[in-house]
């Protein structure tokens, strides 16, 4: 390890409370014992209080009133960041050698029993993805990288619509992940407009030497849930659905990502939604396709009409096939 990551380790073991000889810490780290000393004597020089007896049970260790740096966790931080190293990891997470290193070196940097109780705390729990994709890590580096330096990238982008992908530069303004997906919120230098894009549909991506200035106060975060759940705020025309049937069938529907954002009430036995027309007729049907007979719209009663001509579709769909 190198020279910080040594004194960094010396300053978690003394964090621990427990006395510590030279030997032994030289043991731990494997390092020669001398090197030991010129990091004990580099640590006190930049100020932490390093305390040394003398004698039979001597040894190392910090002063008590000794104030934490923000680098020296307890255990319910130690927890917090490796079950947060988890989810990170599940969900693909650029940088994921780097945060399983920081995430070792937690562990490493732990006494026994602090490293008992986090094998046990991290022993039940996991964070499972609905499916294997294929690794969005070299995309998303040159994203972050990007976003954070404000260079544009060139991308080769294929849409939903697409078959051939399309070249185009944008200016990535942020990357958000949102239901088990990553984006990037950037200004399209061939739409002249701010879109989002799909990480996985990014075929090539090179970063250029053209720099870029990011809107003041923009957020992503805003940016890409206005534009999935527009706001019916003021809007005419609203409809309400009005759907009844088993409590835990309605939960689900009340949590769901596209209706539970119109949600207006909801009771022991029905939800009552707020939608544009065009949307209720459009996509609703679908969303409620897999609920089968555990709900029941009541209104509008036009809505049963559009229903029953959905599954009707289907039907002769798969018997034709």
């Amino acid at each position: 390890m190198s020279k910080n990551d040594n004194m960094l380790a010396i300053l978690w073991m003394l964090n621990s409370g427990t006395k510590m000889t030279a030997k032994q810490i030289s043991e731990k780290l494997e390092i020669n014992i001398r090197t030991v000393y010129r990091y004990i004597d580099a640590l006190c020089a930049s100020g932490v209080p390093v305390i040394s007896d003398t004698g039979h049970n001597g040894g190392y260790s910090l002063l008590n009133n000794f104030v934490k740096a923000p680098l020296l966790f307890d255990m319910e931080e130690q927890k917090a960041l490796l079950h947060a190293a988890v989810f990170a990891k599940e969900a693909g997470y650029p940088f994921n050698e780097a945060l399983t290193s920081a995430a070792s070196k937690l562990k490493m940097y732990s006494n026994q029993e602090q490293k008992s109780i986090l094998n046990r705390h991290l022993a039940g729990f996991d964070v499972i993805n609905r499916a294997d994709k294929p690794s969005l890590q070299p995309v998303l580096a040159v994203l972050e990288e990007s976003v954070a330096n404000e260079y544009s990238v060139e991308i080769d982008y294929r849409s939903g619509r697409q078959e051939q992908p399309k070249s185009r530069v944008i200016d990535p303004y942020g990357i958000v992940y949102w239901n088990n997906k990553w984006y990037t919120v950037a200004f399209c230098h061939l739409r002249n407009e701010i879109r989002s894009f799909r990480a996985e549909r990014i075929l090539q991506i090179r970063q250029t030497q053209m720099k870029f200035q990011r809107p003041e106060a923009f957020a992503a975060r805003e940016f890409f849930m206005k534009n999935l759940l527009p706001d019916m705020a003021g809007k005419t025309g609203l409809i309400t659905l009005i759907i009844e049937g088993r409590a835990e069938a309605l939960d689900d529907l009340c949590l769901h990502w596209f209706l539970g954002h119109y949600l207006k009430e909801r009771t022991s036995n029905q939800a009552v939604f707020w939608l544009e027309e065009n949307i209720i007729y459009s996509y609703v049907p679908y969303f409620l396709l897999s609920y089968g007979k555990s709900i029941q719209v009541t209104e509008p009663r036009s809505f049963r009409n559009k229903m029953a001509a959905v599954t009707s579709e289907l039907m002769e769909y798969y018997q034709i096939k």
